[in-house]
C-alpha cells in the first residue's frame, strides 16, 4: 500500500513540459548513454521531499523503484537510502551501504550517481577507510557508472581536506574514454582546488598532458590567468 502510494504522490508532480527537456538533456535516445531512461519530470526537489514522507518503505519496496524503468522513482529509491544512511548508526549505515553496492546498475545516469555516491560510499569509507579499495575495483569496471560512482564518492573525503583518494582514482581514470568521465574527474580536481590550489595545480603539472582536454578544462575553470602559466598551460 505504501509502495502505491508513493507512485501515485510522485505521479502528481509530474510536468510533462519538463518531461521532454529532461529526456533530451539526459540523452535517453537510441545509442545514448541513457536509452530508454523514462522521466516524469518531476523536481529534484520535490524527489527529496517524497523521500523523507516514505523514509519508512522497506528495502524490498525499494528494490522495486530501483528496478524501475522510471527514472524518478529510482531516484526517490536512491534518496531513501540516503536520508536513512545520514540518519542511522553504524550498523543501518553499513546495511545501505552494502545494499547500495549491490545494486549500481540501477544507479545509471549521472544525476543519481551524483546526488548520492558521496553521501553513501563516500562517507561510508570515510568512517571505515579500510575499505577503501572497493573504490579501485569500481573505477576499474567496465561499467560506466560504478566507474563514475569512484570518483563522485571522493568528494565526501575532499570536504574533509583529504586529497589523496581523489588524486589516486583521477589517476586510475585518467584514460577514460567517456566524457562523462573527463567531466567528473575534472570537475573532482577543481574541488580539490577550491581547498587546495597547490594539491590541484601539482597533479596538473604531472597529467596534464595525458589527461582528456575536456577534464583538463573542468580542472582549471577558476584558474587566473597567472595560475594557467605556472601549470604551464
Amino acid at each position: 500500500m505504501l509502495f502505491e502510494r508513493l507512485k501515485a504522490d510522485l505521479r502528481k508532480f509530474a510536468n510533462p513540459k519538463k518531461k521532454e527537456i529532461l529526456q533530451r538533456f539526459f540523452k535517453t535516445g537510441p545509442g545514448q548513454y541513457g536509452e530508454g531512461d523514462v522521466f516524469l519530470g518531476v523536481m529534484v526537489s520535490e524527489s527529496r521531499s517524497l523521500a523523507v514522507a516514505y523514509k519508512n518503505l522497506s528495502f524490498s519496496d525499494i528494490k522495486k523503484l530501483l528496478a524501475s524503468p522510471v527514472h524518478e522513482e529510482r531516484l526517490v529509491g536512491l534518496l531513501i537510502l540516503v536520508y536513512n544512511f545520514q540518519k542511522g548508526g553504524a550498523e543501518t549505515q553499513k546495511t545501505i551501504y552494502r545494499y547500495y553496492l549491490a545494486h549500481t546498475k540501477h544507479v545509471n545516469n549521472w544525476d543519481l550517481v551524483d546526488l548520492t555516491a558521496d553521501k553513501i560510499v563516500g562517507q561510508y569509507l570515510l568512517d571505515n577507510p579500510k575499505e577503501i579499495t572497493i573504490l579501485g575495483k569500481l573505477a576499474r569496471s567496465k561499467n560506466l557508472w560504478e566507474r563514475r560512482i569512484a570518483i563522485i564518492a571522493t568528494f565526501q573525503f575532499i570536504k574533509c581536506n583529504q586529497f589523496k583518494p581523489t588524486l589516486q582514482i583521477a589517476q586510475l581514470l585518467m584514460r577514460d574514454e567517456h566524457d562523462l568521465i573527463h567531466k567528473a574527474v575534472g570537475w573532482m580536481l577543481r574541488e580539490v582546488g577550491k581547498r587546495d590550489k597547490k594539491v590541484e595545480m601539482d597533479f596538473l603539472k604531472i597529467h596534464k598532458h595525458i589527461m582528456p582536454r575536456l577534464t583538463l578544462r573542468y580542472a582549471i575553470e577558476r584558474f587566473s590567468p597567472a595560475e594557467k602559466t605556472r601549470v604551464g598551460i
